[in-house]
């Protein structure tokens, strides 16, 4: 892999709430490759912190999340984005319509996929959810409750999503749970 990593996201929220959505908070919280550093900012993820190489980090988290599968990018200017993104080293691995005028390109940036997806009215560049993989997603669903959404078949073949209820948890970052 060339190019930068994706090492840290800066995301709103505090603690006792990351800890509802069944996640170790020490320090932020630590998954695979990823630093999510909590601040108290009045919603979503702020920014994020690129890097010349990445460490895969081991955290234990009741939710079984390993590491982050993808995160959503809206842009309002996809195209441009692309462009932007080449400079970081990341090309686009694939591109469909979803319907609206809308693609979602795909971009790798180590262990982590990045989902862009617009063009976006009234949006220039927003990070704007996370999906992780959870070893068990039965066990994340036990533990997390009503506030999880049904199981259902991923778009990747053979893999199950799960929809988290965040604003149930006291998150304004849109946040999903996938299968290994």
């Amino acid at each position: 892999m060339s190019g930068l990593f994706l090492t840290g996201l800066d995301v709103a929220g505090d603690a006792t709430a990351w800890e509802a959505a069944g996640f170790t908070v020490e320090d932020g919280i630590r998954v695979g490759q990823l630093h999510l550093q909590i601040d108290s900012g009045e919603s979503g993820i702020r920014w994020w912190t690129l890097a010349d190489r990445a460490t895969s980090l081991e955290a234990a988290h009741p939710n079984g999340a390993m590491i982050l599968d993808h995160l959503v990018v809206f842009s309002g200017d996809p195209e441009a984005t692309t462009k932007e993104y080449a400079e970081y080293g990341w090309e686009p691995r694939r591109t469909r319509e979803v319907g609206g005028g809308r693609t979602q390109t795909f971009f790798k940036s180590g262990e982590i996929i990045i989902e862009l997806i617009g063009p976006m009215p009234n949006v220039i560049h927003q990070l704007w959810g996370l999906a992780f993989t959870v070893r068990d997603l039965d066990a994340c669903a036990a533990l997390l409750g009503d506030a999880l959404g049904r199981i259902k078949d991923a778009v990747q073949p053979g893999r199950k999503i799960a929809t988290l209820r965040h604003e149930a948890c006291g998150l304004t970052v849109p946040i999903a749970f996938m299968s290994w």
